[in-house]
């Protein structure tokens, strides 16, 4: 049976988002879903740790649903990120967080990387992915909160949270470079006018997340 690529999502307004991508750059590649918004909700009020027996739980089960054992897994919510790439032992399958691919080419491009966050809890885990990236590099992180734009995408006003994430782009000056933190805000990159590079993560996390999927042998 063919395996597909297991993506974990916390808003249901991520699965177009990468069905287009997979259309667009990789036809025919299998993708499949699974959302769970309560484990944002959760993370956010007592800390991502917490939530990690439970996603542990729902991606074993995913995992072995019928699609000839566990595949790889790519997790789209940035607060959740670093805990599930830690499951990749006990899962005994790859889990990829979606941004690590945009944080490895943030610290290529330069060492003045602003962060644009939309929530608080995406704060610590990607600063500490930009180190990580960075390799003992010398880089400086600042991360800003656009205020109002959580707000905004969950009441389902997505044009109102990107124009906010990207008027705060364009308002940073002293930066070699712009990372947009939540797959929720990518859109936003499309929409500013600063000549900064600005990178979102989910064209490069949805490839780097294809590429753990096994070869498959001609028939």
């Amino acid at each position: 049976m063919v395996t597909g690529l297991l993506l974990l999502h916390t808003s249901p307004v991520h699965v177009p988002v990468f069905e287009a991508l997979r259309d667009r750059s990789h036809p025919g590649a299998v993708l499949r879903h699974l959302v769970v918004p309560e484990l944002l909700d959760r993370a956010r009020t007592e800390g991502p740790e917490a939530v990690a027996p439970a996603l542990l739980g729902l991606l074993t089960d995913a995992g072995a649903g019928g699609m000839g054992g566990p595949g790889p897994v790519l997790v789209t919510c940035s607060t959740l990120g670093a805990v599930a790439e830690g499951l990749t032992p006990a899962l005994g399958a790859p889990v990829l967080r979606v941004d690590r691919p945009m944080a490895a080419a943030a610290v290529r491009t330069g060492p003045r990387i602003v962060v644009l966050a939309t929530v608080e809890s995406t704060r610590a885990p990607t600063e500490a992915l930009l180190a990580e990236e960075a390799a003992g590099a010398a880089v400086s992180v600042r991360t800003q909160l656009v205020a109002g734009a959580w707000e905004r995408f969950a009441a389902g006003d997505t044009a109102g949270c990107l124009a906010l994430v990207a008027a705060a782009a364009d308002a940073v000056s002293d930066a070699d470079v712009i990372v947009l933190a939540q797959v929720s805000s990518a859109a936003a990159a499309d929409l500013v006018t600063t000549r900064v590079p600005v990178l979102s993560s989910p064209a490069t996390g949805l490839a780097a997340g294809l590429e753990l999927l096994p070869a498959r042998r001609p028939s």
